[in-house]
């Protein structure tokens, strides 16, 4: 209930940001208009041209952070002011269409609580109530719908215009690739000392008991009960070497596919996991591997510290890329900063991927990775 309490308020508050961003970018429109009216004859003059420019920078950079903090939408800062002038000649109408949507909005809310009123006091049938009551719903549906698809104009639109240029763009790619670099370099040196920390704290001790045992067998010629010791213990060190190893690198995966190789994870959990596998062909190794360390990375997560009662995994393919959703009903507040997700965020970029962790304190906490497939 709790969980479901707090769905709805992410909800809530996702469209709240939504229809502040749409009534701030209405307010913004008709300025614009008048801006674009007044300075297109002067942009005409060499004169001029400049300092239009500059103020069609200067309220364009607005309306860039405007959709950076209200609809998520991230632009380039470089661009030149004719693009801006541009970008503003086209933003103004749909700004306004965004004002259209708000007075089609608060008209339905208007004509649903207005008869809301009539039918409590008294003034309508049931008959009449009803259907005013489906027009104003009616009304706000589509302004709903219309909002979101405002929003999509509005990303595409400022994309086109304000997006980053191509120097930007390389400089970014040159940037990402430095960043997943190390970022490589540093989940392969903490995997390499998570091993021997393995090997040393468990392995490494369990050898030097089987040592001891085998040395006291010795002297005493051959104790059965010490020798049913020794066996005990080099079949437990066997078990650990088999976890360390299927920790490095699972071998299933090389020979039953990805597949079976989490239906194993599934088994070895300690929680009911479910797993929806929806591939229909196999995926390269490197995409196969980053998929399977990331389900097992959460799943491990999940049965250490989130209480959860069941984990459900799916692996699905959407527009070119496998995505990896694994979702637990635990308590939440995993922190995605944390060296397990951190390094499992590495190993996604490495393959330029996209990595996000959710996870609200009260649950649920939903680990998604999207891979690509080629």
């Amino acid at each position: 209930m709790e969980n479901h309490t707090g769905s709805l308020a992410t909800m809530w508050r996702g469209w709240a940001r939504t229809g502040l961003g749409v009534a701030l970018g209405a307010a913004t429109a008709v300025p614009e208009l008048a801006y674009v009216a007044l300075t297109s004859p002067l942009a005409a003059v060499p004169e001029a041209r400049q300092a239009v420019y500059r103020g069609a920078r200067r309220v364009a950079e607005m309306e860039r952070r405007r959709l950076a903090a209200f609809y998520g939408a991230e632009n380039a800062a470089d661009f030149t002011g004719q693009r801006a002038f541009r970008y503003l000649a086209v933003r103004w109408a749909v700004g306004l269409l965004g004002g259209l949507l708000i007075l089609l909005f608060l008209y339905g809310l208007a004509v649903g609580g207005v008869w809301v009123w009539h039918f409590v006091i008294g003034r309508s049938g049931l008959i009449t109530f009803g259907s005013q009551v489906l027009v104003g719903a009616v009304m706000l549906f589509i302004s709903l719908q219309g909002f979101a698809g405002l929003v999509a104009v509005e990303r595409r639109v400022a994309h086109r215009f304000l997006g980053p240029s191509e120097r930007e763009r390389l400089e970014r790619r040159i940037a990402e690739l430095a960043t997943s670099r190390a970022g490589v370099v540093e989940a392969v040196d903490a995997e390499r000392r998570r091993i021997e920390r393995d090997l040393h704290d468990g392995v490494q001790q369990r050898l030097v008991a089987l040592g001891m045992l085998l040395g006291r067998a010795r002297r005493t010629h051959g104790d059965t009960d010490l020798l049913r010791q020794a066996h005990e213990e080099a079949r437990q060190i066997l078990d650990e070497l088999r976890d360390v190893a299927w920790r490095a690198y699972p071998a299933a995966l090389d020979h039953l596919g990805l597949d079976e190789a989490l239906l194993r994870v599934a088994e070895r959990a300690g929680l009911p996991v479910r797993v929806r596998y929806e591939l229909t062909e196999r995926p390269a190794r490197p995409v196969e591997t980053a998929a399977y360390f990331v389900v097992s990375e959460a799943v491990t997560n999940a049965a250490k510290h989130s209480r959860a009662s069941l984990v459900v995994v799916r692996v699905s393919t959407e527009e070119g890329m496998v995505t990896v959703q694994v979702r637990d009903d635990g308590v939440g507040g995993a922190d995605p900063a944390g060296g397990g997700l951190s390094g499992l965020a590495r190993r996604v970029a490495a393959l330029d991927g996209r990595f996000d962790v959710d996870s609200p304190v009260g649950g649920p906490t939903t680990v998604v990775a999207e891979l690509p497939c080629a």
